[in-house]
C-alpha cells in the first residue's frame, strides 16, 4: 500500500499553505497543556450530554484539538461534486419508484434493485410535493495517496453526525478561542435554519404554514442527542411514535390542547420500523398508516422511504454512470476502485486474492462487517470467503486506500491518524446546500482505517477557509462567545511523534 497523504505537511516541518497559520500557533506549545485543553473539551461535552455508547459505556465523544482545514478552492470542488451526486441520485430514485427508464435503457440491471434489501415496494408511486426524496444526505469522502478526494459511499437514508459538527465548533470556540482570531473559518451554525427551510419546502401542496416535527425512536437510541438538538435548534417538536396518530390518511400530533395536524416529519426511524401496517408488524415505535398518508399526499417524510436502494454499496459502483445518464456530465469526483461480485470470473479473482482487498457487505453500516484484507488474519479471511461464496450479491471488493492522515493528540503525544470526511447536504428542491466542513472522523488506534465512533473513532472540527477575495459575512456565532483563555498549549514537548511526518463512510 502506498504512503498516505499528510493533510498538514507537504514534507516534514513544511506545512501546506492552508495550515501555515495554525502550525505557527501550535509549534511553540507544550504537549502537557494540550492534554489539559483536551480534558477541558471532554468536560464541555460531558456537561452538554454530547456522549456516545462504546463498549457498553457512555463516553464524551472524542474531539481532537487539532482541526482539519480545507481550502476555499478544495471546498468549491467538494460542493459541486456532492451537489452533482445528490441530484443524480434524486433522479435515480424518482426513476426507480416511477417509470424505470434507467432499466429499460440498460444503465442499471433491474435485478440489482429487486434484490436490494432496501428496495421498498411500498414507495412505488409516492410523489413528493416538491420532488425531493433526499432532503438530507451524507456523502463520505476520503483522500487517496495522491491527495485527491474520492467518494467512499453515499448515505441517503438517515445520515447522522451533524450534531457533532455543531457541537465540535461550539466546544472549540469555548476552549481555544484564540485559534479563530485570524482564521477566516466558515461558520456552521446556519445548518438548523437551512434544514428547517428545506423541511418546510417539502410540505404538501396548499400548506402555507406547515407543522414540522422530528420523529425519534426514543431516548435509548444512540443518536438521541442529535434528534433532540436539531429539534431544539429548529424550534419544532421532538416526538415519538406514540405521540402521533394517523386516521383517514392524516397524521396528527397529540398535544395538551387536542390533536394537531402534522405536515412534515423529519424521521430518524428506519423504514422497517416506521409503519407496522407496511413493514415490521411488531414495531412499537412507528405510526400505523403513515405510509398511506404519504401516498395520499397529506404528509411528507424526510428522508423518503426506500432511499436505501440508492446507497446500497453495489449501486454505488453505478453512480458515475448515473451522473452521465441523468445529467450528461462527467463525475467531478471518482469512486474508490471497486469490484462488483456479480460475475463468476470476478468472484474467482477476488477469492484468489482476498488478502489484497477491502471486503464490504453491501448493506453494512457503521463500519460493521468490513474486512481489510491486508490486515486480516486467516480466520477472518476464511469467514469472509465463506460469506462471499454463499452470497456474492451481498459484497463488494475495493482497492485498499491509504486514507489521508492528520496530526492527532493521542496518549503518546501528537501522531498521524487516518481520517475521512462526511459533508452534509440539504436539498430544498431549488438547490443543494453543503454545510461548510462536515464531520471529519478519526481512526484513533494506530494504523486503524475504520473511523466510525461505534468502532472507537473520534472526530475533528473541520475548518473550511473562506475565499480571501470574498467577505466573511458571519463569524462564529455569538452564542459561542466566551472569555478568552490564554492560549499557550501545543506540540513542542509531545515527543518524537510531534513531527507528524506524512504517511490514511
Amino acid at each position: 500500500m502506498a504512503e498516505a497523504w499528510d493533510e498538514m505537511f507537504a514534507a516534514p516541518g513544511d506545512p501546506r499553505p492552508a495550515y501555515r497559520s495554525l502550525f505557527s500557533t501550535l509549534q511553540p506549545l507544550s504537549g502537557t497543556d494540550l492534554r489539559v485543553r483536551a480534558d477541558q473539551l471532554a468536560r464541555v461535552f460531558t456537561d452538554r450530554g454530547v456522549t456516545f455508547a462504546y463498549a457498553g459505556e457512555e463516553r464524551p465523544f472524542p474531539l481532537d484539538l487539532i482541526p482539519r482545514i480545507i481550502s476555499a478552492a478544495e471546498w468549491d470542488l467538494v460542493t459541486r461534486a456532492v451537489r452533482q451526486r445528490v441530484i443524480a441520485l434524486e433522479r435515480f430514485l424518482a426513476d426507480v419508484y416511477g417509470p424505470g427508464e434507467v432499466f429499460a435503457d440498460g444503465v442499471v440491471p433491474r435485478r440489482l434493485i429487486t434484490t436490494s434489501a432496501h428496495f421498498a415496494r411500498e414507495a412505488v408511486g409516492i410523489e413528493p410535493a416538491n420532488g425531493v426524496r433526499v432532503h438530507i444526505s451524507g456523502v463520505d469522502l476520503i483522500r487517496d495517496e495522491e491527495g485527491r478526494f474520492r467518494v467512499l459511499e453515499d448515505n441517503l437514508r438517515i445520515p447522522s453526525g451533524v450534531s457533532y459538527v455543531i457541537e465540535n465548533r461550539r466546544a472549540m470556540t469555548q476552549t481555544l478561542p484564540n485559534l479563530f482570531t485570524e482564521a477566516r473559518v466558515m461558520p456552521v451554525d446556519d445548518y438548523p435554519a437551512r434544514l428547517l427551510h428545506a423541511l418546510r419546502a417539502a410540505a404538501p401542496e396548499g400548506i402555507t404554514d406547515p407543522c414540522v416535527v422530528v420523529l425519534t425512536p426514543g431516548v435509548y437510541n444512540a443518536a438521541y442527542f442529535e434528534h433532540a438538538l436539531l429539534a431544539r435548534l429548529m424550534g419544532v417538536e421532538l416526538v415519538e411514535g406514540r405521540d402521533l396518530v394517523c386516521s383517514n390518511n392524516v397524521v396528527r400530533m397529540r398535544t395538551t390542547q387536542g390533536e394537531r395536524p402534522v405536515h412534515v416529519i423529519y424521521r430518524r426511524v428506519d423504514d422497517d420500523f416506521l409503519d407496522p401496517l407496511h413493514f415490521r408488524p411488531d414495531s412499537v415505535i412507528g405510526i400505523p398508516g403513515i405510509v398511506n398518508a404519504a401516498r395520499a399526499g397529506n404528509v411528507a417524510l424526510a428522508n423518503a422511504i426506500g432511499n436505501g436502494v440508492a446507497d446500497d454499496k453495489l449501486l454505488y459502483t453505478y453512480v458515475p454512470d448515473l451522473i452521465r445518464y441523468y445529467l450528461h456530465e462527467e463525475p467531478l469526483l471518482s469512486n474508490v476502485e471497486t469490484h462488483r461480485l456479480d460475475n463468476d470470473d470476478v468472484v474467482a479473482h477476488v477469492l484468489d486474492k482476498l488478502d489484497t482487498f477491502v471486503l464490504k457487505p453491501v448493506d453494512g453500516a457503521g463500519g460493521k462487517g468490513i474486512v481489510i484484507g491486508p490486515k486480516a488474519d486467516e480466520d477472518e479471511l476464511a469467514t469472509v470467503r465463506a460469506a462471499i461464496t454463499a452470497d456474492p450479491r451481498g459484497w463488494i471488493a475495493q482497492r485498499p486506500v491509504a486514507l489521508s492522515t492528520s496530526p492527532t493528540l493521542v496518549d503518546q503525544g501528537v501522531a498521524p491518524r487516518h481520517i475521512d470526511l462526511r459533508p452534509f447536504a440539504i436539498n430544498d428542491g431549488d438547490d443543494v446546500w453543503l454545510l461548510p466542513g462536515g464531520l471529519t472522523r478519526v481512526a484513533l488506534p494506530e494504523g486503524a482505517l475504520v473511523v466510525n465512533s461505534s468502532q472507537g473513532g473520534g472526530s475533528k472540527d473541520t475548518w473550511v477557509l473562506a475565499d480571501e477575495q470574498a467577505p466573511l459575512a458571519v463569524r462564529p456565532s455569538a452564542a459561542y462567545a466566551v472569555d478568552v483563555i490564554p492560549y499557550d498549549v501545543g506540540i513542542r514537548d509531545a515527543g518524537p511523534a510531534s513531527q507528524m511526518e506524512g504517511q490514511q463512510q
